[in-house]
């Protein structure tokens, strides 16, 4: 388990307010709830994106609130997918090597790893902003693991895919959490993310946990 406590924030009109919450340290955690209950909050807070003063999140006897945001050596895909245009599906995923100073030999290594496991070979060195939404999906998760995280944090990651896309890759991230068995953390209001994907679900409503499964 990693252990996060004191996770508060007040906008005035909403209130974050999670003194205790224990996450599960193998698979998928599911953070559900309607839009506007505080997920895409907590996903802010953990990355270190913005302030929480008094924040504390133990993971393997490390308190990582302690460290910036690439120290906490978190693999994140946004909603938005955030890749950039201009670069090259390739470049995009290498930047993350680059960024978490990952050796150069083991950054290809992983990367070759990746395009086989993910599919990207047909498009590694086509510009991002070419690039289907289901392929600039794999990307996105292609550099989020590029990095060697400690835990992957996923924000509605599939919102953008069809029905048939959204299949798809909920598959991927399966065959690629079975071969880097990585803690994740998906934030997701799609019951069939929480069918298909959870190992443990976590409610949230109005900036509060409610239930655990």
């Amino acid at each position: 388990m990693s252990v996060v406590k004191n996770l508060y924030r007040d906008f005035g009109d909403f209130k974050l307010d999670i003194p205790h919450w224990e996450i599960a340290d193998q698979g998928i955690t599911a953070l559900w709830g309607p839009s506007g209950a505080g997920k895409s909050t907590v996903f802010r807070l953990l990355l270190g994106l913005e302030p929480c003063p008094g924040l504390s999140w133990i993971f393997q006897g490390q308190d990582l609130a302690l460290l910036s945001p690439p120290e906490r050596r978190l693999g994140v895909v946004f909603q938005s997918l955030e890749l950039f245009p201009h670069m090259s599906a390739r470049e995009n995923i290498l930047f993350a090597a680059r960024a978490r100073k990952v050796a150069t030999h083991r950054a290809q290594e992983h990367l070759k790893e990746l395009t086989e496991l993910l599919q990207l070979e047909s498009f590694l060195d086509r510009r991002a902003q070419l690039l289907s939404g289901g392929e600039k999906q794999r990307v996105a998760l292609a550099r989020a693991l590029m990095g060697e995280p400690r835990i992957l944090l996923l924000d509605e990651p599939f919102s953008s895919l069809d029905q048939d896309l959204k299949q798809e890759a909920r598959k991927l991230l399966l065959q690629v959490l079975d071969r880097h068995p990585i803690p994740t953390l998906l934030i997701s209001h799609d019951p069939e993310d929480l069918h298909q994907l959870a190992d443990h679900q976590v409610e949230i409503r109005r900036g509060r946990l409610l239930t655990y499964s």
